[in-house]
């Protein structure tokens, strides 16, 4: 997976969490296979901070919901790949990794980089996880549109 410069979205904790998942990609793909569990075993802990940390400040600001359920679904997904690799499944989780840099093109594109918008137009602190103090913002996102597909998928997108 190759480290793009749009997915800088110019909030210094989200962009260095990016980086780190980037890397972690990166890893995976080359891990020996006798060590490819243990290394997913990380990932996984990695992602579910990453996920914990804007799923914190989306609360904060009162963000829709579509964002933090796109992290959950994508956390059962890779914990269920765990499940089947642990069982003998090995090509699932090369599979796993071959899925992973489109969902993430897509997610900081989309989500994060309306979040990424909506934090900094209101002056959220991502350090402090509050707004600054006497802002008048209520907490209410405008900017993400959702949508579910067919299959039941629910997306969110910057209008």
């Amino acid at each position: 997976m190759e480290w793009r410069e749009r997915y800088e979205l110019g909030l210094a904790r989200m962009d260095e969490t990016h980086r780190e998942f980037v890397a972690f990609c990166n890893e995976l793909c080359s891990v020996a296979p006798e060590n490819f569990l243990a290394r997913l075993d990380a990932f996984i802990e990695h992602t579910a901070a990453h996920f914990d940390q804007e799923n914190r400040w989306m609360e904060a600001v009162n963000f829709p919901a579509c964002h933090r359920a796109e992290h959950d679904r994508v956390l059962d997904v890779i914990r269920e790949v765990r499940q089947r690799v642990e069982q003998g499944d090995a090509f699932l989780g090369r599979r796993l990794l071959e899925e992973l840099p489109p969902w993430f093109d897509n997610h900081v594109d989309t989500m994060d980089a309306a979040l990424a918008f909506y934090l900094k137009e209101i002056g959220f602190d991502t350090e402090a996880c509050a707004l600054p103090t006497g802002s008048t913002a209520q907490g209410t996102a405008a900017g993400c549109a959702c949508q579910s597909t067919p299959e039941g998928v629910e997306t969110c997108r910057n209008p």
